[in-house]
Parts: C-alpha cells; sequence; structure tokens
C-alpha cells in the first residue's frame, strides 16, 4: 500500500527516477507474447472509472490489472462497478490494489501495459513522467496540467514517449469523434474558405460538491472537491471548455498569440466553491487578426450551449455535422461512441506499431486555456510566450493531508 504521511512536491514530481531504469518491451508486444492488454488505472473516480470500460468495449484484450487513489473509499467503489461491468477482465487483486500520494508508483510497478491517468489534472504531469519513465503506453484524461511549468514538463515527457516508442493518446474525444474528424478534414480541404472565425461555447448549470465533514483536513477537502481549486483544475475554462477551444485550433490549424478575458465569480461565491470563478468570455487572437471568441459558464438558472463554430471566407460550420455554404455538406452515418474510440485507436496503433501520440497537441491546447484563465484572472491582456514562460507552481509545496490554505479569488486589475 502506498504511504499516507508527508510527500513533498520534490519528491513527487522526482519519484519517477525511482522507476524510470526498467526494460521497455517492443511496442507491439505485451505480457508474456499474448494478445492480453494490462490496464492500470490511477485515478478512481467516475471519469476513470468510466474510462477503464471505454478500454474494455474497445478491445478484447483488455483487462484491468491494478489500481491507484489517494482514498481507499475511491477505489472500493470503482472495483465494484468495474467487477459488475468487466466480469472476468477484471483481475485486480487486493495486493494490486494501491493508496497514497505515492500509490501511482506501485501500479507502474505492477506488469501493466497501458495506464490510465484520471486523478485530477494538477497530478498529471507527474504521474504521465513516470509512466513514460517506466515504459508505458498512456491515455490521460485532459487537461494535462494546471500551470505552465506543468504544460513544460507534459512537453517533455511526450517528447521522451516518441524517442521510447510509447504511446499517448488525450481525453479530448472530439479529435476521435468520426464525424468531427470528416468535417474537419473538409474544412482543412477548404470547404469553407480560408477560417477568419471562430466561436467556442461551454455554458451550463453548476456541478456536484461534496459538503465538508468535520474529520477532513484542508488536503482532503480540496482533493474531494477538486473542480473548485485552480492548483488541481486549472479553473472551469481549463478543466472543461478546454473541448471547445481544442476544437477551434484544431479547425484554424495552430495557436493563438494573446488573449483577453472579462471573468469572474457572480453566483458561485459561498467559500463551500473554493475559489475557482464561474464565468469567463475570452478573446483569443492569432498572428492573423482573426479571433476565436470563448464563452464558458456554470451558474444554475442559466441558458445552456455546448458547441462550436467555425466562420469561413465561403462558408460556417459546427465543425461536427454540417457545412453551410459553397461546400455544403452534412454529416451521414454511422457514430460510434468517441470515448470508445479513443481508446480503440491508442490500442490499434500500439498494435500496430504506427503509435499515436498527442502529447504536444494536448499540451498546447491546455496552455492555450491556462493563457485565457491567465487574462481572466488579471484583467491583462497575456501573450502565449508570456503565459507558457510563466513559473508560477500552483501546487502545494507538501502532498500531505494537513492544512492547505485556500488562495484568495483573484480580482482581475489587482491579481498578477
Amino acid at each position: 500500500m502506498g504511504r499516507k504521511g508527508t510527500y513533498s512536491r520534490r519528491e513527487f514530481l522526482g519519484a519517477s527516477a525511482a522507476v524510470g531504469a526498467t526494460l521497455v518491451l517492443p511496442k507491439n508486444v505485451f505480457a508474456q507474447g499474448s494478445d492480453t492488454i494490462k490496464v492500470g488505472l490511477i485515478g478512481c473516480g467516475g471519469r476513470g472509472t468510466g474510462a477503464v470500460i471505454d478500454a474494455a468495449n474497445a478491445d478484447p484484450g483488455v483487462v484491468l490489472w491494478a489500481m491507484a487513489d489517494v482514498f481507499k473509499d475511491r477505489i472500493d467503489g470503482s472495483a465494484n462497478t468495474l467487477r459488475d461491468n468487466l466480469k472476468d477482465r477484471y483481475k485486480v487483486t487486493d495486493d494490486r490494489k494501491f493508496v497514497g500520494f505515492n500509490a501511482y508508483e506501485y501500479v507502474l510497478m505492477s506488469g501493466v501495459d497501458v495506464v490510465i491517468l484520471t486523478a485530477p489534472p494538477g497530478f498529471r504531469p507527474a504521474h504521465l513522467r513516470a509512466s513514460i519513465e517506466h515504459g508505458k503506453h498512456v491515455f490521460m484524461e485532459k487537461p494535462i496540467a494546471t500551470d505552465a511549468p506543468g504544460v513544460r514538463s507534459v512537453l517533455g515527457s511526450s517528447e521522451m514517449a516518441r524517442q521510447k516508442g510509447l504511446a499517448i493518446v488525450a481525453g479530448t474525444q472530439r479529435r476521435h469523434d468520426v464525424a468531427y474528424r470528416e468535417c474537419m478534414h473538409r474544412i482543412h480541404d477548404g470547404a469553407i474558405g480560408d477560417v477568419v472565425a471562430c466561436y467556442a461555447y461551454w455554458n451550463q448549470g453548476g456541478l456536484w460538491m461534496h459538503t465538508r465533514r468535520p474529520e477532513w483536513t484542508d488536503m482532503e477537502w480540496q482533493l474531494r472537491n477538486w473542480l473548485y481549486f485552480t492548483w488541481l483544475s486549472g479553473d472551469i475554462i481549463v478543466e472543461q471548455h478546454i473541448h471547445n477551444i481544442d476544437v477551434c485550433l484544431w479547425a484554424k490549424g495552430k495557436l493563438p498569440v494573446k488573449a483577453i478575458s472579462l471573468a469572474g465569480r457572480q453566483a458561485r461565491t459561498d467559500p463551500a466553491y473554493g475559489h475557482v470563478f464561474d464565468h469567463f468570455a475570452t478573446e483569443f487572437e492569432w498572428d492573423d487578426g482573426s479571433k476565436l471568441i470563448s464563452m464558458c459558464r456554470q451558474i444554475d438558472g442559466t441558458a445552456s450551449r455546448v458547441e462550436e463554430l467555425v466562420v469561413g471566407t465561403k462558408g460556417t460550420s459546427n465543425a461536427n455535422t454540417v457545412i453551410r455554404g459553397e461546400g455544403a455538406w452534412r454529416f451521414d452515418g454511422d457514430r460510434p461512441n468517441p470515448y470508445m474510440l479513443e481508446h480503440r485507436n491508442l490500442i490499434q496503433s500500439i498494435r500496430s506499431g504506427n503509435l499515436i501520440n498527442e502529447g504536444r497537441q494536448v499540451a498546447e491546447t491546455t496552455m492555450t486555456a491556462i493563457m485565457g484563465r491567465m487574462a481572466g484572472y488579471t484583467g491583462q491582456e497575456i501573450t502565449y510566450e508570456q503565459a507558457l514562460n510563466d513559473k508560477v507552481v500552483l501546487a502545494p509545496d507538501h502532498l500531505a493531508f494537513g492544512p492547505v490554505p485556500v488562495p484568495p479569488v483573484a480580482i482581475p486589475g489587482r491579481t498578477s
């Protein structure tokens, strides 16, 4: 079992070195020369549990081999669900259930072939680096970091994966949706002409919140409510709205150079919701002067809208099912679950040796969203280079179940 005591951030980021010097199997060979793919789950919440089911649906060779989480009750709940769903492909024994901040290390040493990284995003850079150093193929949920140092770490890990012949697929599932892929192919072939503007929306009501219990330390409270703390989630523009931003970057084919944002915390003001904002309205600008207008909101009682719009010189598109204009088109075909397809594409790439590596792509989208958050928090225009080179580390110095002060809510014009 993983230890639960003090675990410094330096130890956490460097722990992977202890497990890095291991034998890496050829990229299309699995344990004992079989077609069985042993999967390890790191982060046993709802998304991680769902990701294992998606992976099992994607390939009959997938078995769940090991699990890790900071909380035993999360492992137990996930295990119950997965045992019922996977049947005889659930292979996790009690000695391969690991608890603690360093539990991920034990999964990596348990004989798995592929790891699913679904702990809160603030942990993703360290988990990814350890996984690649240990020679594992990776599925990792988005976003892949919550600050610029984390993004830079992921960029380095992605290059390491390329050099070591390892696959990385990210949870930006629209990139694997057959309708999005077909539509984007047509956009890139000129169906709407030059892309001159994009609009991205994720507006909805509020999400879950777990009321603090008297016995919870600051750390436990924050981990169980990770959405509401920037060091863990990145705030809503990074954690959720990244999907829509990613589609627009995909359509445009390059990164924006700067951003300005009007954002705040208007309705969700109770300290139970940490210190994150509840809305952002952000203008991203590319080097040719074209704009991405981005809106995200989590406020009950407000109008919902989750979509993208791409505007070209010859037409427009919702980026997945419809193109209007000179190259008019409508998607008409089977549309399998993209959450399953991202795992199928990962596994097929490993089996074939034509490895997918989405690490840089999702890191750059994450960085774009972080740039938008920085613009929102400060009220200033922020450039991509300024954001990428930022040195602020959001995570606490020590990962331990004890006091963790909550930063003040950002105030545009005052927060730097």
